[in-house]
């Protein structure tokens, strides 16, 4: 079954409107979420809303309001912040059409698909598809998510669109901050060749797929092995060393180690199961469990 909507709204270039509807590109099922447990009674935590000298209030008694002075507040019902330019809310206007390098990447925050909203608006919407394919070019514009202004971006992804809501400017740390510190070394010709070959090695497409979120493995294992009263079976790999070694002798043996060997992702977690020698027991994966 497919997901239902996230948003729906319209999408506007110049005097062209198409009713669109927005789905979340990502998802957070397999994702493992702890709960804080009451360990005597192996009861979940809960958490109430209370006013200090009024104790615990419904949600029908609660209403918006912002600190203009210490410990003062101007409210604000639900239904006057929803009048606020309610065309605007419901419309994402293109005003500005940039490279697809131009963005920075810091600036990216989450995806979502973009699809029309009824027969009517798909040629529309395959017409603006095909130009910013074509173009190369993402659309800029804005959109309202939950009571807040955010910056768009939207460009062509296989045969339709995709939407990546973005950071304002005044959400970014300058990296000038972090970085102008950095000391200015004149760096060994011969280093900065071996590095480059060894980029050059491991050098390939980007295939997400290959690379597997080895602490969530461990953590379903970790899980599973409690549920079924036996010690887990995972591979505990010992940290790195922070020890300062000659950078020329490591990528020296670095580079002579990869030779001979195509680049590839790693392909199994640190949660896969392996006996006292290092061979596979031949334990699947862990998989999550249906309640």
């Amino acid at each position: 079954m497919a997901p239902r909507a996230y948003w729906t709204g319209q999408l506007r270039l110049s005097l062209v409107t198409i009713p669109i509807r927005l789905y979340p590109a990502t998802s957070t099922e397999k994702r493992i979420e702890l709960h804080q447990i009451h360990e005597p009674s192996g009861k979940r935590i809960r958490y109430q809303k209370v006013a200090p000298g009024v104790g615990v209030v419904e949600n029908e008694a609660i209403t918006k309001g912002f600190e203009y002075e210490k410990g003062k507040y101007v409210l604000l019902d639900q239904k006057e912040i929803d009048e606020l330019r309610l065309e605007a809310k419901q419309t994402i206007e293109l005003v500005r059409f940039v490279d697809q390098s131009e963005i920075d990447a810091r600036y990216f925050e989450k995806p979502y698909y973009l699809l029309p909203d009824g027969d009517a608006s798909e040629e529309g919407y395959v017409v603006v598809q095909k130009a910013l394919a074509e173009t190369k070019k993402v659309g800029v514009g804005q959109l309202i998510l939950r009571g807040q202004g955010n910056i768009v971006a939207i460009q062509a992804q296989g045969r339709g669109l995709l939407l990546e809501v973005l950071r304002h400017a005044n959400e970014i740390r300058s990296a000038d901050t972090f970085f102008e510190e950095l000391p200015e070394l004149k760096i060994d010709k011969e280093a900065l060749d071996l590095a480059k070959e060894l980029i050059g090695r491991k050098a390939g497409t980007f295939e997400p797929e290959q690379f597997k979120d080895e602490y969530n493995e461990a953590m379903w294992e970790l899980i599973h092995a409690k549920l079924e009263h036996r010690k887990p079976e995972f591979v505990i790999e010992e940290p790195a060393t922070a020890k300062v070694i000659n950078i020329m002798d490591a990528l020296k043996r670095s580079v002579q180690q990869g030779k001979g060997k195509a680049a590839q992702a790693p392909k199994r977690g640190a949660a896969a199961a392996r006996s006292g020698n290092g061979k596979k027991t031949g334990r699947a994966a862990p998989k999550r469990k249906s309640a």
